[in-house]
């Protein structure tokens, strides 16, 4: 006979109930420790399916379940509250109803990624934080300098050795001094565990044909590569690159209601803030390079401003992200110099030897000047050809009736006297990154 077992997770205990042939009952707490974890699983059968929310500790719990049951599935917490909205809330309701939800099949599950995934998920996400921590360090430096009225540092870094040089010789207080001492030596500390992770990450990277393949995409680094990887996980369980879009929180927000025309807002923001974050800065990289995707940056912007382009073409390198992943593509107009330039960059970070003398790899290419000329030459080519293949596309102002918006997102951008497949394959993309 089928169980289900609900856990209320907290800090230091679960809240249990199991559901049995469309009963609920009680069956008391345990405690959040990898010893009472384990008796609990114990006493469990191999055919019983166990329901936790998603929380910070959820999946060590799933793992110390996982051998005694015959699933352990972790829920989306958001959705769960959008469901089962109740007055009378407590861990004994919130057991039972995810239990109740799962035996129903009205659980909205999470993807539970494998042990690599989740690593570089936790190397990712700990040189995030570090990385904010020295901008914010950086920030308290500039804003004691505006206090005092000292001009702009001359130099390009004011925390090189130059910019350092300079920063001595200001005519700041003594205890501003010190506060600016403080603040130096701990943005050394912060770049040698920024260095540490950094080499963690790409020594996990170096056998990830994923990653790799990302770095073809013009603005793309190894964090960026990598970070993207963590969240994607597995790109099989994204169906289409508008899911993909979602997950990353990209997608703008739709309103709709009745006959009348569907609204749309904002980009929702939901799902993995980090991985869209680096999207945004992987798009302002790409505006800033020869290519078609500085071209579609340029588009946007005349039409919505800069901010607003620059989230467009983050929307863009998702869904390239997931043809090229789907596909086994690499990018098609990538520079090689520059690619394995990227590449080797990623090896030495790794650890790995250099290689010095008349032992020259493929990334010498991108010391050569005339060849990363001509290889910027061939995407500026790629970028006047999408410019041109878009010059003659006119926005159809939108039809009467209930089904105007739909109608109007279809027309435009389309060419005139043009109803090709190719070109209808490409509208409803550049639309809705234009409307975010």
């Amino acid at each position: 006979m089928r169980r289900v077992i609900g856990i209320d997770i907290h800090r230091t205990f679960g809240e249990v109930v199991i559901w049995e042939s469309g009963l609920t009952r009680h069956e008391g707490r345990v405690e959040m420790t990898r010893t009472a974890l384990e008796g609990f699983g114990r006493q469990l059968k191999k055919s019983d399916e166990v329901v936790i929310e998603a929380t910070g500790n959820c999946m060590a719990v799933s793992r110390i379940l996982s051998p005694h049951v015959k699933r352990v599935v972790i829920a989306n917490p958001l959705q769960v509250k959008a469901i089962a909205h109740a007055h009378v809330k407590t861990d004994k309701v919130d057991a039972g109803t995810l239990a109740s939800l799962y035996a129903a099949g009205y659980l909205p599950e999470i993807w539970t990624p494998d042990a690599a995934t989740e690593r570089m998920r936790r190397l990712v996400a700990r040189r995030y934080q570090v990385v904010r921590h020295r901008t914010r360090i950086k920030n308290e430096v500039h804003a004691i300098l505006h206090a005092h009225l000292i001009p702009k540092c001359p130099h390009a870094d004011l925390f090189n050795k130059r910019g350092r040089d300079w920063l001595t010789r200001q005519p700041v207080p003594e205890d501003e001094r010190a506060a600016i001492a403080r603040h130096i030596r701990e943005l050394d500390r912060l770049g040698e565990d920024l260095a540490q992770l950094d080499r963690d990450i790409a020594q996990d990277a170096l056998e990830d044909e994923a990653i790799q393949r990302l770095l073809t995409i013009t603005g793309v680094n190894l964090a960026v590569a990598a970070g993207l990887m963590a969240a994607i996980g597995s790109i099989e369980r994204f169906k289409s690159p508008q899911k993909l879009v979602s997950y990353f929180g990209l997608n703008p927000r739709v309103r709709q209601s009745g006959l009348g025309a569907a609204h749309h807002g904002r980009i929702s923001k939901a799902g993995r803030s980090h991985a869209r974050a680096m999207l945004v800065e992987a798009a302002w990289a790409a505006a800033k390079a020869p290519g078609p995707l500085r071209a579609f940056f340029i588009r946007i912007r005349a039409r919505r401003g800069h901010q607003i382009a620059a989230v467009a073409v983050a929307r863009k390198l998702a869904t390239l992200c997931w043809h090229m992943l789907t596909k086994n593509e690499d990018y098609r107009w990538a520079r090689p110099s520059l690619v394995a330039h990227k590449r080797r960059a990623m090896e030495l970070a790794a650890g790995q030897p250099q290689e010095k003398g008349n032992r020259r790899g493929a990334s010498y290419a991108y010391n050569v000047k005339e060849l990363r000329h001509q290889e910027a030459k061939i995407a500026e080519q790629a970028e006047k050809s999408y410019e041109h293949f878009v010059a003659a596309w006119r926005p159809h102002p939108p039809k009467q009736g209930g089904c105007a918006a739909a109608s109007n997102r279809q027309g435009l951008n389309r060419l005139p006297g043009d109803a090709s497949s190719r070109h209808a394959t490409l509208r409803p993309e550049v639309d809705r990154t234009a409307k975010e």
